[in-house]
């Protein structure tokens, strides 16, 4: 990630002429740090934030927060939650941690330019018995700092999403595909996309963290683009993220649900509270307009219940706004026919398998549409787009069977892929499965009955043991398995797996191997990575059975 090491002081000379006006809000002690004073060197900001600078004086800050106390005053170029995100001039935001207080690394903070301190009651009391900064201008704020911080972070960048179209996904599966979706229909003009694939702005990539970033550094994208005249954001919104007010300061434009399925039991406890979290999005508070999927039963539920302005979209030809019909699925791609509720109606042709993939699409066009794309001018972007690596991906062999690699994880994922490859294959479809470590245990026999369900072979493998043990969590996946008609295998090491299955395939056949998509690692024990690339492992296996 590029670092900015300081910032001109001819430029701070213009930017901080009439911003840095002060209204004392129980100032304590400290006169306020002069703008030259901040550490000076080259003037490049950091890649994922607006290059022109953006100041505020701690005094307004500690107005916008509502501080109960103050201490000195200084001038701020950007908003960091941690060490590492820091630049030069930043107010690091000191919170409670899972293992320790934000505090306990505000020196660490200093090192990299922080230049002040927001925090809690606990975090100032850490603050004035460590050596070094003791004195560095703070706020105090009541309660949990990230209640105001994303409100904050907003307001210092000027609401850059009011000067965009924003659009937000969320979903258990399909949310990464459908970003792309959106920006593929605008052929990547003046478009941003944020997701765990990363930021890009007009198709070339911005450096990021997180599926959905911290509200900072959200924010600051947001204001990136808007600096670099994108027109529509879309945006991946996790369920984790809406939880933990990442997206805290915005107000999507269209705000999509396309499904629910099973996951982060481990963070939100029930599947109730993960739809919860989820259904946030549609509240008036986030949304201006909710596009709901009414082919998923939490969708229904969801439409009916929802509080603001609500469009729904099917392919399964249920009643909605929104609607996929006329669908011709090929294991070359698909065709359908879209019509919307004002009567707009266009013909799509993709290379993309599969009717969750024209689901996805349904809600991009659909979306766009909402927010002044018109349908018509969304059918040659998406005709002309491959797919995103490691979704939905064939690997080009040359054999009589195909290959395909997902990076779906989850059980209703599994179970989609496999159903949208039975009627499209002739042979038979041999699936390598395998499941993470360290969270989401009880999804593992899921796994193993949606691979089961639909496939006539079932590898069980390793994905990403991490700290648990690669056999027990095999023995929870292939516990799923049983009573099916499935063969199953159970192969500790995910290259020998994927050696297996082509050892077996047959023409006709379809191997599926699902869980890490595009990754080209694993994670064993004590973090220790393993170089791994399911496509790369596919090309070896192949050349193995051809000189065989």
């Amino acid at each position: 990630m590029a670092r900015e090491v300081g910032l001109c002081a001819a430029m701070l000379t213009v930017v901080f002429s009439g911003v840095c006006y002060r209204r004392r809000v129980s100032i304590e002690q400290s006169s306020p740090s002069d703008p030259s004073e901040l550490e000076t060197g080259a003037a490049q900001r950091a890649a994922n934030r607006p290059q022109k600078v953006i100041s505020r004086s701690l005094a307004d800050i500690a107005d916008q927060v509502g501080a109960t106390s103050v201490l000195g005053d200084a001038f701020v170029t950007g908003i960091a939650l941690s060490t590492a995100s820091t630049q030069p001039g930043d107010l690091f935001f000191a919170q409670p941690g899972a293992r320790a207080h934000g505090a306990h690394y505000l020196a660490d903070a200093v090192r990299a330019g922080a230049v002040a301190v927001l925090t809690d009651a606990a975090g100032a009391d850490i603050i004035d018995v460590t050596p070094g900064v003791s004195a560095l201008p703070r706020i105090v704020v009541d309660g949990h700092p990230r209640r105001v911080l994303g409100g904050l972070a907003a307001w210092f960048y000027d609401q850059p999403a009011r000067a965009l179209k924003t659009i937000g996904i969320t979903g258990t599966q399909g949310k990464t595909s459908t970003t792309y979706l959106v920006d593929a229909a605008r052929q990547s003009r003046h478009t941003g996309v944020i997701g765990s694939m990363g930021t890009r702005i007009d198709g070339v990539a911005v450096p990021s963290t997180l599926t959905t970033p911290e509200a900072p550094q959200m924010h600051a994208l947001m204001a990136l683009m808007r600096e670099r005249g994108v027109e529509v954001v879309t945006s991946e919104v996790s369920s984790h993220a809406i939880t933990m007010g990442r997206v805290e300061g915005l107000r999507f434009d269209v705000g999509i649900f396309l499904n629910l399925g099973h996951d982060h039991r481990d963070f939100h406890g029930t599947q109730q509270a993960y739809l919860l979290a989820k259904r946030q999005l549609l509240t008036p508070a986030m949304s201006a307009v909710a596009l709901v999927n009414v082919d998923d039963g939490a969708g229904r539920r969801l439409h009916a219940d929802a509080e603001l302005n609500t469009q729904s979209f099917s392919v399964t030809g249920r009643d909605a706004d929104w609607r996929a019909v006329d669908i011709d699925l090929r294991l070359d791609g698909s065709s359908f026919r879209v019509i919307g509720p004002d009567g707009q109606t266009a013909r799509f042709t993709t290379p993309l398998v599969g009717e969750f993939n024209v689901s996805n699409i349904l809600a991009a066009v659909a979306a766009l549409d909402i927010v002044g794309h018109p349908l018509a001018a969304s059918v040659a972007g998406i005709s002309s787009f491959a797919g995103v690596e490691g979704r939905v991906q064939f690997v080009p062999v040359d054999a009589e069977f195909q290959v395909v690699i997902d990076a779906g994880h989850k059980p209703e994922a599994i179970n989609a892929l496999l159903r949208a490859m039975r009627p499209l294959t002739p042979g038979r479809i041999i699936t390598v499965i395998g499941s993470n470590g360290n969270r989401d245990a009880h999804k593992r026999p899921l796994m193993g009955r949606f691979s089961a369900m639909a496939s006539d072979i079932v590898i069980v493998t390793d994905d990403n043991p991490a700290d648990e043990d690669p056999e027990t969590i095999r023995r929870a996946v292939v516990a799923g398995t049983r009573g099916s008609r499935a063969e199953v295998f159970d192969v500790g090491g995910r290259a020998e797996a994927i050696h297996k299955a082509v050892e077996l395939a047959r023409e006709g056949d379809l191997i599926a191997i699902v869980g890490k998509g595009d990754e080209r690692h694993q994670i064993m024990r004590d973090g220790v990575i393993v170089p791994h690339s399911d496509p790369d492992e596919v090309e070896w296996a192949l050349r193995q059975r051809a000189g065989s």
